[in-house]
């Protein structure tokens, strides 16, 4: 098996192939977005820590044609103004069962399973991860969510790992910036 050098190291060229025709990203919030830790005050109150790089990778592959979804089994005001923020459009809160909002997303953008990928970190996250066409595992996920992955990050989730995908998918379509250019 042939493998690609990316910015994180070598990767399988189908996976490079894969991401190549990737027209949406869809991501999970808590292990992936944020480090799947949840902070709660004395007053009920949530907190997430967001990592900024994750934020300049999306809005990047946004830039360069890709949409961006959220998929995340949780509801919190907190994922709903932070993807406001960043542009997100597609944003699905309090789903225990995520492949039916992927199939709709799939349907309300006229995409192909094989033109998504999915970014996750545990079993709930599975049954999309199998369903698209680049399923994708944060560094620190689930053993069994690793073991299923088409690619695995060298980032774990919360730290970075979604930008690593980013990089990867505008490294697929010849848009990573070249050395001493300015970064997004």
């Amino acid at each position: 098996m042939s493998s690609v050098m990316t910015l994180y190291g070598a990767v399988p060229a189908t996976v490079l192939q894969r991401a190549a025709a990737i027209r949406l990203l869809i991501c999970d919030v808590d292990g992936v977005l944020s480090n799947g830790l949840i902070y709660l005050g004395n007053n009920g109150e949530e907190f997430k820590t967001f990592c900024t790089r994750d934020g300049a990778g999306m809005k990047a592959v946004m830039k360069a044609g890709v949409d961006i979804g959220v998929i995340t089994g949780r509801n919190s005001r907190i994922v709903s103004d932070r993807m406001q923020n960043l542009g997100v459009r597609h944003l699905v809160q309090g789903a225990d069962d995520k492949l039916p909002h992927f199939e709709q997303l799939l349907a309300k953008l006229g995409l192909s399973a094989e033109q998504a990928a999915y970014i996750g970190d545990d079993t709930i996250d599975l049954p999309v991860m199998r369903a698209c066409g680049l399923g994708i595992a944060v560094a620190d996920a689930h053993p069994l969510v690793v073991r299923e992955a088409d690619y695995v990050t060298r980032i774990g989730g919360g730290f970075g790992a979604v930008r690593e995908v980013c990089d990867l998918l505008l490294q697929a379509r010849g848009l990573l910036p070249s050395e001493g250019e300015a970064s997004v």
